[in-house]
């Protein structure tokens, strides 16, 4: 059994009582692997995994998650690198479902690194509205991001914003805010012996300021009418239930409640453990308490809340105008640094269907980063403002469609991960499991093309696995040279 701190074991016996024999039981039990799969990339991807040899179980509270067996990994398996799933804790998926995102929503995952609730939230929205999601610490927004493009998800801007200069900018703006607050990690105790080593009570005090203040910031965003979810991978009390009543005991438009679904196993919160703050209105145990020895996962709390009142409707006006005028202006930048371009390699590489989906938007939602091109999400400039996205820190303000050269345009591996394979002129679907397939492809080596070759010259062509796209290659001289991203082939 991994060696739990002394202090943290006397803690959740007096929290427990009688159940605290069979919560330390758990920490001699092998610890569960979950999957979940992506209905943006393969619905039919539970049967493409176990035709590959996987043995996969149901996860009870998502629809879209899977237990898969010790020794096996997923993470190491073509389809991974082609993002018809994303390998993520069982307990951690009922955070996204709780959210009940919907297609055409306003949403922001406020502490999205590395991206499980932001993945899991874009598969539910289907391409409609747009998702935020930001990450505090450099290093993880970049692994945020990395799983947004993976996971071929169009409607996502990645920002690396504290949560007070959120604040400021997006005043009552989402309807959905996703806070999976940086807490003590006393939920990944059995897996994690950073964690571990990391835990102090002076630790669980400090994450609970800082979870404090951001669930302050997250508040001043949420719309009237909204839904607030605030999640923990720790048994705290201080960080769950003493946050929460402290919380609404100061925001009186919030409240708590406990949305039906398949939760069997998940335990109510508990207000005693809030002491003093804790006021029976607040129904604090309408929160969800995660055990690892109630069910197959690691710890974790949850609370669902709902911000009293009703939605507020944006009244149009003079910001009309404007936008024409700014639609004019950003229209000359495009042509001037190389739409044409742009224009040229969509009908040449992609189906009509395609083709017109990425050039049909309003020229504003086009932004260029020096030679980069991107597509926001559809809606969110005209919902964002004037301002746009000036000031902050962004690593991705939505599809990263490519680079432009000299008198070309270079497609992005976001693009290719994005589209789906019928929306190629030219395309190609390699084998997972031969060595002359998919792995090859993920290697770096150059492909024959001799089918390719008889309906056409040169073009990019979008390679495939599984009926998921992997990335681009480009067809000259009967070959396929390889473009997938050298920083992301295989050894």
């Amino acid at each position: 059994m991994c060696q739990l701190p002394e202090a943290f074991k006397k803690r959740m016996e007096s929290l427990l009582g009688e159940e605290y024999g069979s919560f330390l039981a758990s920490y001699e039990e092998k610890r569960v692997q979950g999957l979940r799969v992506n209905p943006l990339k393969a619905r039919e991807g539970v049967q493409k995994l176990e035709e590959e040899g996987f043995h996969l179980k149901k996860i009870p509270w998502t629809d879209e998650g899977y237990y898969y067996d010790t020794g096996e990994r997923p993470g190491k398996h073509p389809y991974h690198e082609a993002g018809m799933y994303y390998i993520q804790e069982p307990s951690a998926m009922a955070v996204g479902e709780l959210a009940d995102a919907a297609g055409g929503e306003r949403i922001l995952d406020l502490c999205a690194a590395p991206g499980g609730k932001t993945t899991h939230i874009a598969g539910k929205m289907m391409g409609k509205g747009f998702l935020v999601s930001n990450e505090i610490h450099p290093a993880r927004a970049r692994i945020l991001s990395q799983n947004v493009e993976r996971m071929g998800i169009g409607n996502a801007i990645v920002v690396n914003e504290d949560s007070a200069a959120l604040a400021s900018r997006f005043p009552e703006f989402f309807d959905k805010i996703i806070l999976d607050a940086p807490c003590s990690g006393e939920g990944m105790f059995r897996k994690d012996e950073e964690a571990r080593n990391q835990w102090s009570q002076e630790h669980v005090n400090l994450c609970a300021e800082r979870q404090t203040e951001i669930l302050e910031n997250a508040a001043r965003m949420l719309r009237s009418g909204g839904r607030l979810v605030y999640s923990t991978c720790t048994f705290a009390p201080e960080e769950n239930e003493q946050v929460l009543a402290g919380f609404l005991k100061s925001h009186w438009e919030f409240e708590m409640i406990r949305p039906e679904g398949a939760w069997e196993g998940f335990a109510p919160g508990c207000p005693q453990w809030a002491g003093a703050k804790a006021k029976p209105e607040q129904h604090l145990e309408r929160a969800y308490r995660l055990w690892p020895h109630k069910i197959e996962g690691e710890g974790h709390f949850i609370a669902v809340m709902e911000k009293r009142g009703c939605k507020t409707e944006e009244v149009p006006g003079e910001a009309g105008q404007q936008k024409k005028n700014r639609v004019r202006e950003k229209t000359e930048k495009i042509e001037k640094d190389g739409w044409k371009t742009y224009q040229i390699f969509c009908q040449e590489t992609l189906v009509k269907e395609a083709a017109d989906g990425l050039l049909g938007r309003q020229a504003e939602d086009y932004v260029l980063f020096g030679d980069q091109l991107y597509l926001l999400p559809e809606g969110f400039r005209a919902a964002i403002g004037e301002k746009g996205l000036s000031g902050l820190k962004v690593l991705r303000p939505g599809l990263h469609l490519g680079t432009f050269k000299k008198q070309r345009f270079e497609p992005s591996h976001a693009l290719a991960l994005y589209l789906k394979p019928k929306d190629a002129k030219l395309g190609i679907s390699l084998s997972p499991d031969s060595g002359e397939g998919a792995q090859a492809y993920l290697k770096g080596s150059t492909l024959p093309a001799a089918d390719l070759a008889e309906k056409a010259a040169k073009g990019w062509v979008l390679v495939s696995v599984g009926g998921c796209s992997l990335g681009w290659a480009k067809l000259a001289g009967g070959i396929l040279k390889n473009h997938y991203p050298k920083g992301l082939r295989w050894n």
